[in-house]
């Protein structure tokens, strides 16, 4: 396994604009929340006065209750013990209950934020930096989570859904049968099956499978795992509940960066609705208010103004945020300073800055995660015989396939001379053609356009005819980008981690880790 090269996000296509701007520090309202040792000291100063030992008492009893629940590393121990500490912060990061981790950007996540607390202890040896991973237990979609991926098959889970998938016991595990047959001959496949088995016991409910899963691949780097689905926890955010219910306050106070978002990009990433919380019941359900009462939509539960409050107060773990309001809970109940996530997460939390300091939170650093590509040396020999980088099939592949096909075309050299010198002709034309009359320069101008058209046709018209004679090429070139893109897309959006963990094992978390870099996110292409 070796690296290959390290592709900054800025030269990907795929990568969002805002992105690239923010990791640019271009956007002058969120230069505070990039990543660097001076913002980064600020956040620790904030949380430092803002987050209360009474709060870390609180969350360290849940961490004990949640954890015990797994054969903990000393690590895991240790940062048990110190996250009482007013000098001890978290970096986070989190998502959704995929099964068996869905798509291996999961993992990728997790690393970043393990080698991003490792970073900090050694820039701020003064202070303790504890990774956690918060699982997203109360989401209700379920068909987002019930699925994985590897290159032989699709391996899906079958259960009834409704309510927060957390809560979901596993019965069907005829998936787990089908793994075994894929991966029982691998070099670390039978440590995979076990792994799988061990999470998705009979009986387990989603959320302790989860659990047992991220805590058997990463314990022994220290992570701890929170289950936010906790009364105690929940009344930490009941008067942030409150104020959402009567003031509708994050609709209110997110718009002006939601304006400037849609604006300059052209949407954000996530809309606020009026109210951003669900009632948990049976089912998780949006609340919206009519104007006289609070109703817990597809359901017959309606509140009073007065009836929703007490309800909030005497049962604060039946209020559940939504993906906007997430953010907040979390920054709520952890002495957090940095939260690495996907993109789209990333461009969702920036929504969010004018409303956390309308309620006197602390904003964290963000990160975008970095991304992998792994290929083989047989996938690398067929790009390197086509004169191709790796890099050529993760942006616009139509525009490479179609300058391989017209590749050393001596009839396309010549259309693009002849254009070249018709643009500079029309150009001189022009500027005599003005002195003249200025109604003949605007002659000049559409007969230049007119004829600039011509050659653009006889160009789509010479890729047509040598597409048709070179199909074998035009075939390669697919396959190897299907190769590259598994169903079209980035190969951490579809495989499963366990396509490259049945062969390599724990030294593939260990080559991802090494190779990871913390102040620079980007694309790395690995060789395996």
């Amino acid at each position: 396994m070796k690296l290959l090269e390290k592709i900054q996000f800025a030269d990907l296509d795929n990568i969002p604009q805002l992105i690239k701007d923010f990791l640019a520090g271009s956007i002058e309202d969120f230069r505070s929340e990039n990543f660097s040792l001076q913002n980064i000291e600020q956040k620790i100063q904030a949380r430092k006065e803002h987050f209360s030992s009474e709060k870390r008492n609180v969350l360290s009893q849940i961490f004990e209750k949640q954890m015990k629940t797994v054969v903990l590393s000393e690590k895991q121990e240790n940062h048990l013990n110190i996250i009482r500490d007013e000098n001890t912060f978290t970096v986070t990061t989190g998502h959704q209950l995929n099964l068996f981790t869905g798509p291996v950007f999961f993992i990728y996540k997790i690393l970043q934020t393990l080698k991003t607390s490792q970073f900090l202890k050694k820039k701020f040896p003064e202070y303790q930096f504890v990774p956690v991973f918060w699982m997203a237990t109360e989401d209700h979609d379920f068909e987002e989570i019930n699925h994985f991926k590897t290159f032989g098959r699709q391996y899906e889970i079958n259960e009834k859904n409704g309510g927060a998938v957390g809560e979901i016991s596993v019965s069907d595990t005829d998936f787990i049968k089908n793994f075994e047959s894929e991966f029982e001959n691998s070099v670390f496949g039978t440590e995979l099956i076990l792994m799988m088995k061990e999470a998705y016991r009979t009986g387990n409910k989603l959320a302790e499978a989860t659990r047992i899963l991220v805590n058997r691949l990463f314990s022994e780097f220290g992570l701890l795992i929170l289950d936010g689905n906790e009364t105690d926890l929940k009344r930490m955010m009941i008067p942030v509940f409150k104020e959402e219910l009567n003031n509708n306050s994050l609709l209110r106070e997110s718009k002006k960066n939601v304006d400037f978002l849609i604006k300059n990009y052209g949407k954000a990433q996530v809309n606020p609705r009026d109210i951003n919380l669900f009632y948990l019941s049976a089912t998780r359900n949006r609340i919206e208010f009519d104007g006289e009462k609070f109703n817990i939509i597809d359901t017959d539960i309606t509140f009073t103004k007065n009836e929703i409050e007490q309800e909030l107060h005497s049962h604060p773990e039946k209020f559940s945020p939504n993906a906007l309001m997430r953010p907040v809970y979390q920054e709520t109940v952890l002495p957090n300073i940095m939260y690495i996530g996907g993109n789209a997460e990333i461009m969702y939390w920036l929504q969010l800055k004018d409303y956390f300091k309308s309620i006197q939170l602390p904003f964290p650093v963000l990160v975008p995660r970095s991304s992998m590509l792994w290929i083989t040396d047989k996938t690398l020999n067929k790009i390197k015989k086509l004169e191709l980088l790796p890099r050529d099939f993760l942006n616009n592949f139509q525009q490479i396939t179609d300058q391989k096909v017209l590749e050393n075309q001596k009839i396309l050299d010549n259309i693009q001379r002849l254009e070249s010198l018709l643009v500079s002709s029309f150009s001189e034309l022009k500027d005599v053609s003005e002195l003249t009359e200025k109604s003949f320069g605007n002659l000049v101008k559409a007969e230049e356009i007119r004829q600039l058209k011509s050659f653009q046709r006889m160009k789509k018209r010479l890729l047509r005819a040598e597409k048709r004679k070179q199909h074998e090429l035009l075939s390669r070139l697919q396959q190897l980008y299907l190769t590259v893109n598994p169903s079209g897309i980035w190969q951490e959006r579809v495989l499963n981690f366990s396509v490259f963990y049945a062969d390599e094992g724990r030294a593939w978390l260990e080559t991802c880790l090494d190779e990871m870099d913390v102040l620079q996110p980007n694309l790395l292409v690995l060789v395996n």
